[in-house]
């Protein structure tokens, strides 16, 4: 009687753990601390998924690199290894040369038409060329205008003549700051304090929240407000892994980042004031905000770049660009 009870015991618990489901987890990957809309807009991704599925989609966020770099991680995306992330476009370039596109110099005059650019057809189709290179696009997360740090003043383009720039591994960037006299050095984001503080390099280009939060203005004399570029990150999942997924969650991941997106930017540009006045409040960094005819200055010595890379990104883009950006504009 003792074995029969035991028998149905063991029968019902393997009945049971038939019935239950594993929870699919997500590992997300992001480049930059907790403290940031970065890591605001994941927490927000993950409270969305879990909500929504019922905790049949775990959400698990691994910030600060910890997964490995931006393009490390991507690779391992690639065969299914890391689910989710939102990535630089310009360290995505290297996967659809198009994105590159995202990275041209003043290329948005404002936040507003940047956001409606990048959710309008051309920033879709930019988006949709990483599905073959093995990556399901959601959409454009950010992490705002990039800024110049130096340890020197910079006013004009001649002064970053003969520089030591530190750059993303990305050509658009080192052709970039070719075109102003500059000596462009790809450099790991995480090596780039220890790049800068052992004077590997004289310079960098981030946005307020990567000089805020890494401490690039500890070991910079001054920070030149420049708005010279735009960063944006593509929200990406592994396409491999995406595709084997039931349907429903694949809506509710994808509404989930789209919806989360749009709170990270909102926290993004909320956040950068703050950046600023902690880095005026250290004492360390001095501000120099460029005026309007020295930002044209650096427009006009990285005008060539369009050219350049014209050819790689497509007349076609190119043109579809101008028109999306003439439109917009002209609606502020």
């Amino acid at each position: 009687m003792i074995r029969i009870t035991r028998s149905l015991t063991l029968v019902a618990l393997c009945l049971l753990g038939l019935g239950a489901q594993a929870a699919t987890v997500v590992k997300l990957h992001h480049d930059l601390t907790e403290d940031s809309a970065q890591q605001e807009g994941a927490v927000r991704f993950k409270e969305l998924v879990e909500d929504r599925s019922g905790g049949a989609i775990e959400v698990k966020i691994y910030p600060n690199n910890a997964l490995g770099d931006d393009v490390q991680v991507a690779q391992q995306m690639q065969f299914g290894a890391v689910q989710a992330a939102p990535i630089p476009t310009a360290k995505l370039s290297g996967f659809n040369k198009q994105l590159q596109l995202i990275d041209l110099p003043f290329l948005f005059p404002s936040r507003e038409v940047a956001y409606e650019f990048l959710d309008g057809p051309v920033g879709e189709r930019v988006l949709s060329g990483l599905r073959d290179a093995g990556f399901e696009p959601a959409m454009f997360w950010e992490s705002g205008f990039k800024q110049m740090t130096c340890d020197r003043a910079v006013h004009e383009p001649a002064d970053l003549k003969g520089t030591k720039f530190r750059v993303m591994e990305s050509p658009l960037l080192i052709a970039q700051y070719k075109a102003v006299g500059a000596n462009p050095v790809p450099i790991a984001f995480s090596e780039t304090y220890t790049a800068l503080q052992q004077g590997v390099v004289d310079c960098q280009e981030n946005p307020l929240v990567s000089i805020s939060q890494m401490k690039f203005y500890e070991v910079q004399d001054y920070l030149m407000l420049s708005n010279h570029g735009y960063l944006g990150t593509a929200f990406i999942f592994s396409k491999v892994w995406f595709d084997g997924l039931p349907k429903d969650q694949q809506e509710i991941l994808m509404a989930a980042a789209r919806e989360a997106g749009e709170y990270q930017r909102e926290r993004s540009a909320a956040r950068e004031q703050g950046y600023l006045d902690g880095i005026k409040a250290a004492g360390g960094t001095e501000v120099v905000e460029l005026t309007d005819a020295q930002k044209q200055a650096f427009r006009d010595a990285m005008d060539p770049v369009y050219e350049e890379f014209g050819g790689i990104l497509g007349a076609d883009l190119m043109q579809a660009t101008r028109q999306e950006l003439e439109r917009l504009s002209a609606g502020q």
